[in-house]
């Protein structure tokens, strides 16, 4: 395999999982649950025009569950 099918690949499966996690996201957004993701330990700052939020608590814990998941996947 060269460079190129490589990074092909690489790209196809980003593109995939990009379009299920937005899929999933656009229909907790109809359903409701934009809320469901608001851990403790999140940045919420809500203004009389201005709202700003930071989800670091859940940015943390969607990386520490994606590691472990490719380390199963992809463990050689």
């Amino acid at each position: 395999m060269n460079g190129f099918e490589g990074i092909a690949r690489l790209l196809i499966i980003s593109g995939l999982l990009l379009l299920f996690l937005g899929a999933i996201f656009y229909l907790m957004a109809k359903l409701g649950g934009g809320s469901f993701f608001r851990l403790p330990g999140d940045i919420y700052v809500k203004k009389e025009d201005f709202v700003f939020y930071f989800p670091i608590t859940t940015f943390l814990l969607l990386s520490l569950i994606l590691t472990l998941l490719f380390n199963l996947i992809f463990r050689r």
